[in-house]
């Protein structure tokens, strides 16, 4: 499928080849070592209108995928309190064999006020079987709720916590100084508030804004009711009509729209080394609908 994005000064085309009816599309045909502004723009488009995209055989260095993300949009540094070594401030290195996992169902860095826009993610040593990535759309998720669920989640909030997973990190790990995360260091991760249902700044479109990484409970309800509304929640997200799934290969290069989606990366390959580089497009603070902006 061929899909066009017009401006005042050019139209680029983007071949598309989608993985569902709702969710993913690989981007056939661009290199994006010699992409025009235009192409760009169609990339940032289809980025919103699909979720996931995929583009393969895309042979970069960190420099070439900072760059890239540089043409998207603005980065932040690889990870608010994450130190990824001898790389670029921007990249986020996830190796395996140093704890570099993310098997379990989230959306990035949703503990902080304003999370990423959006990541991009590329493999830099895979194994020979297993370590796939999975998406869910959030938005689809919210539209195939009953009008009743819908207008209770509508109205909800949630705490998103990083604590859980990168308090002590930060405390005895890094000394309580973690990485210049939107213009201050960040020293503590104190829990931050988002609208259980997110309004897309670009799309208008209403999606799920909870996950099981980082999100501690629902304000205003009680502990069971937090539990049993965000259980109910994560199993509808995650259920397979919402899902789309990619087998890495070398050269591969994918971006998702973290306003939409949460993910999960399939930790099934043993003993294996993988290794990913991510760079982060900067965000926004999430409204809910009962908000104007």
């Amino acid at each position: 499928m061929s899909i066009a994005f017009e401006n005042d000064v050019e139209t680029a085309e983007l071949v598309l080849d989608h993985y569902g009816p709702n969710l993913g599309a690989e981007v056939l045909g661009l290199q994006i070592a010699d992409a025009s502004d235009a192409e760009v723009r169609a990339v940032r488009a289809a980025l919103v209108a699909n979720k996931v995209l995929v583009l393969r055989k895309q042979f970069i260095d960190d420099e070439q995928h900072i760059e890239f993300g540089r043409r998207l949009g603005d980065l932040t540094v690889g990870h608010p309190v994450h130190d990824s070594g001898e790389v670029a401030p921007e990249v986020y290195a996830l190796d395996s064999q140093d704890n570099g996992f993310a098997d379990v169902w989230h959306t990035d860095v949703t503990f902080m006020p304003r999370p990423p826009l959006g990541s991009i993610l590329r493999p830099v040593v895979l194994p020979p079987n297993g370590g796939d990535t999975n998406w869910a759309d959030s938005q689809l998720a919210y539209e195939s709720l009953s009008a009743p669920i819908r207008d209770l989640v509508d109205g909800l909030t949630a705490i998103h916590d990083g604590n859980r997973e990168f308090g002590y990190y930060l405390a005895h790990k890094r000394a309580g100084k973690g990485n210049v995360w939107e213009g201050e260091e960040v020293t503590s991760l104190p829990p931050v508030a988002h609208p259980v249902v997110r309004v897309h700044p670009e799309s208008g479109r209403k999606g799920l804004f909870v996950n099981p990484g980082f999100t501690s409970h629902i304000v205003g309800v009680s502990e069971a009711e937090s539990r049993g509304i965000l259980d109910f929640l994560y199993a509808h997200l995650t259920k397979p009509e919402h899902i789309v799934r990619h087998r890495w290969q070398l050269g591969d290069l994918v971006l998702w729209d973290n306003r939409s989606t949460i993910h999960y990366a399939n930790r099934d390959y043993g003993t294996q080394r993988r290794v990913m580089h991510r760079i982060t497009l900067r965000g926004d603070t999430p409204v809910g609908p009962h908000i104007s902006r």
